[in-house]
């Protein structure tokens, strides 16, 4: 099979190849958590635990270690396994603004083999009747003024800004840890996404999906390793964490020893101040936002000389607009990517400088992933510079669960 060296494509089967390295994963039939192996991942670095934050929130000056952290997962983990006998693919719901108890949630859940599903707060009554419809969960976690808007559950509705959730978080004198296996292709996340037909689906990423996910922007830098000298990267995140984005930015933060700045709510002046007063060096955005960054006088009234990277994505990035921020911030790189939530967010990104300068791009194919140009009328895979509908195979590629949560026709990015 002769595979073009410069665009990966094969003519003979009509698909795109993956020219980067191909990423070791662990096997697949080890039982693995994501948690376990974000774990396993912080505790192999030489991060300083006990002193390096892991998520800070701006408006309430609130911060937590990853020493904290850990704690925490570990009390909660076994205070829900204890309290609530939460097993194997149960599936929580979860409504919550951005908080420090959120990331930890998650970690916590995943580690006991229980399959999360974050929804958007601001979700109305019938968008929110129609995932807990396609997910089932036994329980939920939701804030004293998102509950209002779930239904019963066999397992109740549990608040985490109350006196008794934060009970649960506090590491207790001879606890042990839960002893749960999971399976790497067990569901870890069940998140939502409207594609582009009819209502809202639930999309089913597993384990092993966000496993591989992690290893691939380890193995090829795409992301700073931890163990290099210097200060740890800090993330300023006005994504939210329902989001596949924001969701996996929570977790792949914790693999590296990053720091997260979590915004509560987006406002652009409060976002250049968090810029300067942490230190911020990189930021997920928008095309829109790098725009008002071109555009706005605003930023001259900050220090933003920490900055190193944006990462963009979500729509095309005009070249005009791309250049202009170059002239303005010539120490700031553009990283650009495509993903979607059906390959947990990973499909295609830029790496390096020479790929970033190629603005009209968003970069290469990701590890171990392979796509085709196809004809949507005749399902034709079609040849180099044609246009067509994209499809997307590799081990981020969600599990087909179509008869559970594809209501409406399936959108086929495998």
């Amino acid at each position: 099979m002769a595979i073009d060296p410069r665009s990966g494509f094969c003519q003979q089967t009509k698909t795109f190849h993956s020219l980067r390295p191909p990423t070791p994963f662990p096997p697949p039939h080890q039982p693995l958590s994501i948690t376990q192996f974000v774990l396993s991942l912080l505790h192999s670095s030489t991060i300083p635990t006990t002193t390096t934050t892991y998520l800070t929130i701006p408006s309430t000056a609130q911060s937590l270690t990853y020493s904290q952290g850990i704690d925490q997962i570990y009390s909660l983990s076994s205070s829900l396994k204890n309290h609530y006998s939460l097993n194997n693919n149960d599936v929580a719901f979860i409504l919550c603004p951005p908080s420090l108890h959120v990331p930890i949630l998650y970690f916590s859940l995943l580690y006991l083999g229980v399959t999360i599903s974050p929804a958007n707060p601001l979700s109305s009554d019938s968008e929110l009747a129609h995932q807990i419809q396609l997910c089932k969960p036994k329980i939920a976690f939701a804030t004293s003024q998102t509950a209002h808007k779930l239904p019963s559950l066999p397992l109740g509705t549990i608040l985490i800004d109350s006196p008794e959730f934060t009970s649960l978080t506090h590491p207790k004198p001879q606890t042990t840890h839960p002893q749960v296996e999971v399976s790497q292709s067990d569901v870890a996340a069940i998140l939502y996404s409207s594609g582009t037909t009819g209502r809202v689906k639930g999309v089913a990423l597993t384990h092993r999906n966000l496993i591989t996910l992690i290893s691939g922007f380890r193995h090829n830098k795409a992301v700073p390793d931890p163990n290099q000298p210097g200060p740890p990267p800090v993330s300023l995140l006005i994504l939210p964490l329902f989001h596949v984005f924001g969701f996996f930015k929570s977790i792949n933060a914790f693999s590296i020893g990053e720091t997260l700045v979590l915004m509560e709510k987006f406002d652009f002046v409060d976002m250049l101040k968090c810029v300067e007063k942490y230190r911020i060096t990189h930021m997920p955005v928008s095309p829109p936002l790098i725009v008002a960054f071109v555009k706005a006088d605003l930023t001259k009234k900050y220090d933003l000389s920490s900055l190193k990277t944006l990462g963009c994505g979500g729509a095309p990035l005009g070249k005009e607009v791309a250049d202009a921020l170059k002239e303005k911030f010539p120490h700031v790189e553009i990283v650009q990517g495509y993903g979607l939530t059906e390959t947990g967010g990973g499909g295609t990104r830029t790496i390096g400088p020479e790929e970033r300068r190629q603005l009209a791009s968003a970069g290469r194919l990701s590890e171990n992933m392979e796509a085709k140009i196809v004809n949507p009328e005749t399902g034709e895979a079609l040849g180099l510079g044609q246009r067509g509908e994209l499809w997307l195979r590799g081990p981020t590629v969600m599990k087909d669960q179509s008869s559970l949560f594809f209501n409406d026709q399936n959108n086929g990015v495998m």
